[in-house]
């Protein structure tokens, strides 16, 4: 392994229903929200990155309230290898580190669900950031 996580924490985190009215149509309309996934990365010194990895839901259609959901969690890795390439730490940002802490960022994500009161939310418990980081060399 060429890097050892260092530091996680949540830097930003918004979760708000609006009023009773989306509350409710939520609970029955939930399948019309989809998960995002976003990675975002910042060099912080010559051996440290800084990766932001953001999990939010978006409606699927336009014609309902939309509850504003988003968590973007923080991995701050260090580079144990001086010598590692730039394809190599674009593994790393966008399939390693993520990889491994999706688990614990979609625990977060799903317990605010929870003490909601929405015990029936579906996030996917894996998620292949090899076939995503694939697909985005493709296009």
């Amino acid at each position: 392994m060429n890097y050892k996580i260092i530091g996680k924490y949540i830097k930003d985190l918004d979760f708000s229903i609006p009023n009773t009215k989306t509350f409710f149509l939520l609970t029955k309309n939930i399948s019309n929200y989809k998960i995002n996934i976003d990675i975002k990365s910042e060099r912080i010194k010559q051996n440290i990155i800084e990766i932001f990895t953001t999990l939010s839901l978006t409606p699927t259609r336009n014609d309902f309230e939309k509850i504003n959901t988003k968590i973007i969690f923080a991995t701050i890795i260090e580079l144990t290898n001086e010598k590692i390439e730039k394809t190599e730490i674009e593994k790393i940002v966008l399939i390693e580190v993520p990889s491994e802490i999706y688990i614990e960022l979609r625990q977060i994500f799903v317990g605010l669900f929870k003490n909601s009161g929405f015990k029936d939310i579906k996030i996917s418990e894996k998620v292949d950031f090899k076939k995503l980081y694939e697909m985005r060399n493709i296009q």
